[in-house]
């Protein structure tokens, strides 16, 4: 390692704790604007020039918008059209009646399992927002609940979508890996549910009913009041099961193609260019809420001036979240261009681990220190395919599996996907370390040693 890999390093570190210093502390400083100072913080400390800093600022706020923000906004117009016809409440209903409040974390995972088998993390959780909403909101009005019921409820639909995202194709991280390392979807895939399962369950029920009993978290008011309506102000009856649950579904549906057809179509495929055009996360949340305000609304005899007035003022409690996960983008960004990620690849290149655990290790050190886990696949991917080609005997399914729980590891301030949580469920930041952050590192511990497991049956096999 080199000074200046050092001074990369430190100043990643110290810009992370500048960041929740001037959160938490007396200044109590918004984190739209912390994330910013900090950034532009990063980039003098980095020696870039004031116009190369304005640039890095730009492009990544912009590209955590383009990415994430407008999905987003599609997905809160989605969640208020459900919650106003009372898809939400029938569905949350029928979650509450049919299982006792100790296996209600159960069912959520489940549930958040299913949709997270196509749907990026950020994607499936707007998704699944206006049904945790819905089932906490009832459940904390029971008298013997103690704690927080979103945590309760919220913990395991983060840990099933987090797991999915890092360890399942088609998601873009494992595909990533698996590209790199020229190894095989199939392999792959079944590892991955193999480790997806013990992990999600230790990262979701388990750990949520152990913490939610020690947290009183609960989102803004506004937010819930949102996505939680139980009556119709026209009082006309609600939609059926069937169509209300067909669309909340379908952009999931059109996702979950779009991931078939690519692993089933070559490519230049006229029906997989439809499909990937569908099942694009904009697209398919776009072709979702016109579908809802159609089928739920206007096909009732909804009032289209109601209906606009209604998404219109959806998009005012989300206005914050999406903000700060734009400086988010900002901050992710400018630690990227000052090249942390190389000084993190010098580091683990002087150390002698097994080549899985390696893997893991700059995976997570990567995502952890450029807020992007993508960076940490790429990079843990690509340092370590001329081993991957030159050793016939280690298993290349499991090496991009471990790079991809390496890669989930500790989520926070610099990842799009903490201030999701956070600001979504009214947290402060040691509450969003408490849930997203310890969620995801339990994920990608057990997902590690589940790889070990399977790489010592396989060998003995």
């Amino acid at each position: 390692m080199t000074p200046l890999d050092i001074q990369l390093l430190l100043t990643a570190l110290v810009s992370v704790l500048v960041l929740v210093a001037l959160i938490v502390s007396r200044l109590k400083m918004h984190p739209l604007l912390a994330l910013l100072v900090v950034s532009i913080g990063v980039g003098f400390a980095t020696h870039m020039q004031p116009g190369s800093i304005v640039s890095h600022l730009l492009t990544g706020a912009g590209k955590t918008l383009g990415a994430v923000g407008v999905v987003i906004a599609l997905g809160a117009m989605l969640g208020k059209i459900l919650a106003d016809a009372g898809v939400t409440e029938q569905v949350a209903d029928v979650i509450l009646k049919r299982t006792p409040d100790r296996l209600i974390p159960w069912a959520m995972m489940l549930v958040a399992f299913v949709i997270g088998i196509p749907m990026f993390f950020e994607v499936g959780l707007v998704i699944m927002l206006p049904l945790i909403f819905s089932v906490a909101r009832k459940l904390e009005g029971k008298a013997r609940f103690k704690g927080s019921a979103y945590v309760y409820v919220g913990v395991p639909v983060i840990s099933a979508l987090a797991a999915m995202h890092g360890m399942v194709p088609p998601h873009p991280g494992p595909l990533t890996a698996i590209a790199v390392l020229k190894t095989s979807v199939g392999p792959t895939m079944l590892y991955g549910f193999l480790a997806a399962i013990p992990a999600m369950v230790l990262g979701g029920p388990l750990y949520g009913m152990f913490i939610s009993r020690r947290m009183s978290t609960r989102p803004d008011q506004a937010l819930l009041d949102q996505f939680t309506l139980a009556e119709q102000a026209d009082g006309q009856p609600r939609p059926g099961v069937l169509i209300g649950t067909l669309a909340a579904l379908l952009p999931a549906i059109l996702m979950l193609v779009h991931a078939v057809a690519e692993m089933l179509l070559p490519k230049g495929n006229a029906l997989l260019e439809l499909a990937s055009f569908l099942g694009n996360p904009l697209i398919a949340m776009l072709l979702g809420v016109l579908f809802a305000g159609f089928s739920l609304v206007l096909a009732r005899g909804g009032n289209a001036e109601q209906l606009r007035d209604a998404l219109g003022k959806s998009l005012k409690p989300i206005a914050s979240i999406i903000m700060i996960i734009a400086g988010g983008g900002a901050f992710q960004e400018m630690l990227t261009s000052a090249k942390v990620g190389d000084a993190i690849v010098h580091l683990t290149q002087q150390s002698a681990f097994p080549p899985l655990i390696l893997g893991w290790l700059i995976a997570m050190l990567l995502s952890v220190s450029t807020g992007s886990a993508t960076v940490g696949i790429v990079g843990a991917a690509g340092l370590l395919a001329p081993l991957a080609g030159a050793d016939p005997s280690l298993n290349l399914p499991l090496l991009a599996l471990s790079i991809g729980c390496g890669s989930l590891f500790f989520n926070y301030a610099n990842h799009a996907g903490f201030w999701m949580v956070k600001e979504s469920f009214g947290m402060t930041m040691g509450e969003a370390t408490k849930t997203i952050s310890v969620v995801q590192s339990i994920v990608a511990v057990v997902g590690l040693v589940v790889v070990l497991v399977l790489n010592a049956a396989v060998a003995v096999g």
